[in-house]
């Protein structure tokens, strides 16, 4: 009772319904952070989705009742959305090639830590800053939006390569 009290009570005096909130996070995604991406479509997408960020901090419980409090779920989810919405469009505007879900029509190209078109032999490993053959980490500071990206190496084989052989990559061909 004492956690409910004090979500509510933070969200008793604002001006934003989550329901609305969360319909400006949905459009902006949506329209910003697509399947076919540009990177000033997508710096633009950054600037919109923390705009609407901000908005989380008026936000409005209108029930402030103990049993099936459907305003607080969705204020709940909308908090879980917002920190997502955040850190994947800062993550998508980053990364500057493309690669599966990250495709990017101003980056038509994967760029690897390896030339995987030639023979692996006689190649130098490029340095991980140099290549985006690897993870995205991503921080937020859930009260300003501030969201920290690092990064760390993709780990290339199976835990037990005796049961199951690493397969390694290749560049998609269609």
């Amino acid at each position: 009772k004492q956690w409910y009290q004090r979500r509510v009570r933070g969200h008793t005096e604002g001006t934003e319904p989550s329901a609305k909130v969360r319909l400006e996070f949905q459009k902006t995604m949506q329209n910003y952070a697509a399947v076919f991406r540009t990177g000033e479509v997508l710096e633009e997408g950054v600037q919109k989705v923390h705009e609407v960020y901000q908005k989380m901090k008026h936000l409005k419980l209108a029930d402030k009742g103990l049993i099936w409090n459907t305003d607080l779920i969705e204020t709940l989810e909308l908090q879980n959305i917002a920190l997502n919405a955040v850190q994947t469009i800062e993550s998508a505007a980053a990364r500057k090639e493309s690669r599966g879900a990250h495709a990017r029509e101003d980056f038509p190209d994967r760029i690897d830590e390896y030339d995987y078109k030639q023979p692996l032999e006689g190649q130098e490993k490029k340095p991980l800053s140099e290549h985006w053959r690897k993870h995205t980490l991503s921080f937020q500071d859930a009260e300003s939006g501030e969201c920290t990206l690092k990064y760390r190496p993709v780990i290339d084989t199976t835990l037990d390569e005796e049961e199951c052989k690493t397969v390694p990559p290749v560049i998609r061909a269609y």
